[in-house]
């Protein structure tokens, strides 16, 4: 819906990243007149695209990314689904090169893997293809006035600075955001920041020959697997591309980067921890993207609040950076524009209601104020749960305690009268935050996953409730175990004994 131009309030988005890019559709639909602030050159050019491509972990979108798509743009959500693959369970790869798949969900639902730069350039489309959304690219916000409502932005190309003048303000310009930095100058923002000792780099698995002249490339290993090489303190994991090619990333300690000194050392190792995988990549293209691409850290943030009066409020990893290794960041990236959304409509903001000079439009100000207050134990609870799962990646998978512990959870699960999915509750997430406390037994990774109707506070806090009973189980059959052994010696030494 269009309104007149000159009842619009104006909101500036800043970065046109994923959430950028949906938060901008969002407040168009709403009647905002939006402009898109991004300082990166246009994503769609090649050059952009072949810089994307050197330090970029593919991204997994999963049920929650695409409940946001669907509540915002339900035919942008069609749309998407059409360029991702699904991958249906994780292939864990051992030192022999033996396989084990372990499915993500019994009812078979999936999660999805896209590239980075593809995904960015179909969310940008979709944004612009909405009446009411202008984007500038190589426009650097470097100073705001949240009270004023001005923001200074420099033109790259032009080498000059502009004021822009707006009525609301979203920061979705990453972990570096330059609105959070300028929001900490005018409230008591609680802020933490750390980089785990860990660094990642990118690498490229290459298509395989056409079965037939003239065919298609063909997948060199299972296209619906997201597959994982689990080495205790390292990993290396791969994710399909449309192009049967897999882009791989290789997770280690800093220490170990540093020991991988010279090309001989590197291909010694990588055949020692990888022999399966190297043969795939190639010596030659893994030395060149190694020497290629940049290593780069892992960082996490957590802060709060997320907004200043009705002036401005951060999302995505401007708001709370976290470790990959949930596939969540992106995911809850798109669910904070759901939930921002969702909570704007619930106050009935007005995007033509005129606010007099030196005062706050109420509705929107308190709708920011919850969105603060009820976010903040979301967030906080899946950095925690993308951190653990790090370990779960590249050690806990290969263990016979987590097979035993899986096995009980999936069984646990079975017993439910009914198994929800997300296609049971995206419907209702288009004007809810959030439904009602998930009943029965239900597996981490399936909420984390697959559940977008359940938060993720209450998440962690039914999983340690769960946790508790699973190891209570886990004591019993040890003690079962460890008594049936002793009832059995017992058994055995007095017969020993009484023997004539």
């Amino acid at each position: 819906m269009s309104i007149a131009g000159s009842n619009r309030r104006k909101a500036v988005v800043v970065g046109a990243g994923p959430v950028g890019c949906l938060a901008a559709m969002s407040l168009a639909k709403m009647g905002w007149s939006v402009d898109i602030y991004e300082g990166r050159p246009d994503m769609r050019l090649p050059s952009s695209k072949a810089a994307a491509q050197q330090r970029s972990i593919n991204l997994a979108i999963s049920a929650r990314g695409l409940a946001a798509i669907q509540a915002i743009d339900p035919g942008a959500a069609d749309r998407f689904l059409s360029t991702v693959i699904p991958m249906r369970g994780r292939m864990i790869h051992d030192t022999q090169g033996r396989l084990d798949s372990q499915p993500y969900d019994r009812d078979g639902q999936c999660i999805n893997s896209i590239g980075r730069a593809f995904l960015n350039e179909d969310l940008l489309k979709e944004a612009l293809s909405v009446p009411d959304i202008r984007v500038f690219f190589e426009h650097k916000v470097t100073s705001i006035d949240f009270d004023r409502r001005k923001m200074t932005v420099r033109n790259v190309n032009a080498a000059e600075d502009v004021d822009v003048s707006f009525d609301f303000c979203v920061g979705a310009d990453g972990s570096y955001s330059i609105v959070r930095r300028q929001l900490m100058r005018v409230v008591r923002m609680d802020y933490q920041q750390w980089y785990i000792p860990h660094d990642y780099i990118e690498l490229k698995m290459p298509a395989g020959p056409p079965k037939e002249p003239g065919g298609d490339p063909t997948y060199l290993l299972d296209p619906n697997h997201l597959h994982i090489w689990p080495r205790h303190t390292f990993m290396l994991i791969a994710l399909p591309n449309k192009d049967a090619t897999f882009t791989c990333t290789l997770f280690a300690p800093t220490a170990e980067f540093e020991r991988l000194d010279s090309d001989e050392t590197l291909l010694a190792w990588f055949q020692d921890n990888f022999p399966d995988a190297l043969p795939l990549i190639g010596e030659q293209a893994l030395l060149e993207d190694f020497h290629r691409n940049p290593r780069s850290a892992l960082m996490s943030i957590k802060a709060k609040p997320y907004h200043y009066k009705d002036r401005v409020v951060i999302l995505g990893d401007s708001a709370h950076a976290m470790v990959p290794f949930y596939g969540q960041g992106l995911n809850c990236g798109l669910e904070d524009v759901r939930v921002l959304d969702t909570l704007l409509r619930e106050a009935q903001v007005d995007a033509t209601a005129q606010v007099p000079e030196g005062q706050e439009d109420d509705r929107l100000a308190t709708a920011l104020a919850r969105y603060s207050e009820s976010r903040h134990e979301d967030l906080v609870a899946i950095s925690d749960l993308a951190m653990d799962n790090y370990v779960e990646m590249r050690h806990s998978v290969t263990t016979l305690a987590y097979r035993f512990r899986k096995a009980l959870d999936n069984l646990l699960y079975s017993l439910n009268r009914k198994h929800v999915t997300a296609e049971d509750v995206v419907p209702a997430l288009s004007n809810k935050t959030f439904l009602n406390a998930p009943s029965g037994w239900l597996p981490l990774y399936t909420m984390v996953t697959f559940r977008p109707d359940i938060s993720y506070s209450t998440v962690r806090r039914k999983y340690q409730r769960q946790s508790e009973i699973l190891e209570m189980a886990g004591w019993f059959s040890a003690a079962v175990a460890v008594g049936t052994v002793g009832i059995t010696c017992v058994t055995l030494l007095r017969r020993l004994y009484n023997r004539p």
